[in-house]
């Protein structure tokens, strides 16, 4: 396993198991020096979103990487706001627009909007994106168990993906192993914990035994689980750094210890009770 590794999508695409998240990445040189160091490091998963605000600068550092732009898996979403005024159409037209492709590799519905069960209601548009070939592939972001039942009643295509918040404080086991039985590749956001267990006494001792960083020991966790790593990061060291996973395991032990954290502590919304 290295960094070209990737997952074989439902879809039948492959997707790297490591990308570089971008969300509260300010659009700008920020972003584009993040992704452009990220595709220097050897990096090729991307993952945006409308409603970060950076997609042009994601697009403007992939054009100008020179990799050709088949060799790159790009994910973006779509917006609740776009679901609630049934704009799925436009608003896939202006991704597209601001990244400066004709297609992006994986594109999710962002959050489960309850309003008129748009969690539903959008699914028929994105597969309709899908059979049109500007999203090669399709899934979902923050799906509970719940949202995934009711969808797979009425979906011709089963998602791809299911991108939710996870790290060692919300392990989020009986989800992810919801997910594997359907074939949904499973992908954590905010793996580190927005920052808050980088200093954690267990995640420490483990990091130093292996003499690595504590964000490689989670991110490593979340590899021998089987899923999907997009670590955010705007510093050239920590990209760099997040790409050294590949070269050690963590015991059997080790995993239980991690498992051991979770407290069900969340540091995003709640799908049941999002406001936005």
């Amino acid at each position: 396993m290295d960094l070209t590794s990737a997952a074989r999508l439902l879809s039948g695409h492959d997707m790297p198991l490591l990308g570089l998240g971008v969300f509260r990445s300010k659009d700008g040189e920020e972003t584009y020096n993040a992704v452009k160091w990220a595709l220097e490091a050897g990096y090729r998963h991307i993952d945006t979103a409308a409603a970060y605000g950076n997609e042009a600068s994601v697009g403007r550092a992939i054009r100008d990487s020179g990799i050709p732009r088949e060799q790159i898996f790009l994910t973006t979403k779509l917006w609740n706001a776009e679901i609630r005024a049934h704009n799925e159409e436009a608003a896939l037209a202006k991704s597209l627009e601001n990244l400066g492709t004709d297609y992006v590799d994986l594109y999710l519905v962002h959050w489960p909007v309850r309003e008129e069960k748009g969690y539903l209601r959008a699914w028929e548009k994105m597969e309709k994106f899908h059979k049109e070939g500007r999203a090669r592939s399709i899934g979902v972001s923050n799906y509970h168990i719940h949202h995934l039942e009711d969808l797979l009643k009425i979906a011709s295509i089963v998602p791809a993906v299911n991108q939710v918040e996870c790290h060692p404080l919300l392990a989020q086991t009986e989800l992810a192993d919801y997910c594997a039985k359907k074939g949904i590749a499973f992908e954590p956001w905010s793996p580190l914990g927005a920052g808050k267990l980088l200093t954690h006494p267990v995640l420490t001792e483990i990091a130093n035994r292996h003499g690595k960083t504590v964000a490689q020991v989670i991110l490593r966790w979340d590899l021998q689980r089987g899923f999907i790593c997009i670590p955010k990061s705007v510093h050239k060291e920590r990209i760099q750094s997040n790409t050294e996973i590949f070269d050690f395991a963590l015991t059997a032990e080790e995993m239980e210890r991690i498992f051991a954290l979770d407290c069900g502590e969340r540091v995003g919304a709640d799908p049941e009770t999002f406001t936005f």
